[in-house]
């Protein structure tokens, strides 16, 4: 009786509903691709600003003797160099995610 039970709820979580992305299925999807492209270009480009005023702060902070400037410099530098490679690996990052969740049983 117990095995029957446990049977039915593995059917029951199981339940394949069939759906999977499809490009077309909404009006609007190449306006949503561009819009989405030109936050990413605007994202890169605040971030090469960013790198720039880091590399300031980190430059004025070594020759001042400021440590603490210094270390901020550093710090958004990192910070900005992290920033840009999650935005110009966003399309691969949420391409190898999503694939790896399609092969997910």
């Amino acid at each position: 009786m117990t095995t029957y039970l446990a049977d039915a709820a593995v059917k029951v979580l199981a339940f394949d509903p069939g759906i999977s992305p499809s490009e077309g299925g909404l009006p609007g999807l190449s306006v949503l691709k561009s819009t989405v492209g030109s936050i990413n270009l605007f994202a890169i480009i605040a971030v090469v600003g960013a790198l720039c005023v880091s590399g300031i702060v980190w430059a004025w902070g070594h020759h001042t003797g400021s440590h603490g400037s210094e270390a901020k410099g550093k710090q958004g530098a990192l910070v900005a160099a992290g920033c840009a490679l999650l935005l110009g690996a966003a399309n691969g990052i949420v391409t190898f995610f999503s694939t790896v969740g399609t092969n997910v049983h």
